[in-house]
């Protein structure tokens, strides 16, 4: 895994980010094709929307190349998580989640200098429009349907609690870091799921350059450990959370998996 100890991702695009972070995780990520086809993707949304002058017509032009012509979407069928996230297969398939979709988009409406923006909200991504007085619009990046305020707030009470109410700043602009380690952590939980441990091991390790001291982040790196059999590494993860974190109701069934390792150390000795 290249380190990426120096990279200062606040000098970086979300997109570029992603790119760092995907080389970052894999070896084999194909950097250069993924940056070529989206040249050409950007050098062709440029002539689509090149016959209209105001942003917002511009914005509508590219929603229907990106969904209606080139037909990316939403996966289905039966598929791995890890593979509607990664942007190289997303490009591949065109079907992908609403953060690697929405990265996709951002970048070629940024490169058409359009005023979008990613807006972690609290049931996925969405992007939102900032026009020059205009009010703001709201993308879903599944299916580039425009979204009202209204909608969001059933999203809320349908995903979260039927009391939940819809805030000002659940809408606001959500910085590039928030977004990258929103789909790092998405994807981290789809590779311990499909068993894919040395991959999840390096997105643990890349979310701890990121913060290095978050003790969930210490605990699911411990848990990848425990379950690459590198016991004594677990150990010292799993007691780091449990030890920073004793009222989170997890840490009494962390305190098993430690005892069940410190039982396999025995037995081995």
């Amino acid at each position: 895994m290249k380190s990426l100890s120096n990279i200062d991702f606040s000098k970086l695009s979300l997109f570029e980010s992603i790119i760092v972070a995907s080389q970052a995780i894999r070896e084999d990520f194909p950097s250069n094709c993924v940056l070529s086809e989206l040249n050409n993707k950007i050098k062709e949304a440029e002539s689509y929307v090149s016959s209209e002058i105001e942003p917002n017509r511009k914005l509508e032009k590219l929603l229907e190349l990106f969904y209606a012509r080139w037909h990316f979407g939403s996966a289905s069928g039966i598929y791995n998580l890890s593979d509607v996230l990664w942007i190289d297969n997303v490009l591949k398939t065109r079907q992908g989640t609403a953060v690697s979709l929405g990265i996709l988009f951002l970048h070629i409406a940024q490169e058409l200098k359009l005023p979008l923006n990613p807006v972690v909200f609290p049931t996925q991504l969405i992007l939102r429009a900032d026009w020059i007085n205009q009010k703001k619009c709201f993308i879903n990046p599944f299916n580039g349907e425009i979204l009202d305020k209204h909608t969001l707030e059933v999203w809320l009470k349908g995903n979260i609690s039927p009391t939940a109410e819809l805030y000002e700043n659940d809408l606001y602009k959500s910085e590039s870091i928030t977004v990258i380690r929103k789909m790092l952590d998405t994807l981290k939980s789809a590779l311990m799921e499909e068993k894919k441990m040395e991959l999840a091991l390096n997105v643990a390790n890349l979310l701890l350059q990121i913060d290095p001291n978050d003790p969930y982040e210490i605990r699911d790196r411990g848990l990848i450990y425990a379950q690459l059999e590198c016991n004594h590494v677990a150990l010292t993860d799993l007691i780091y959370f449990v030890e920073h974190c004793p009222e989170d109701p997890i840490s009494e069934i962390i305190k098993i998996q430690i005892h069940s390792i410190e039982q396999k150390k025995i037995i081995l000795h």
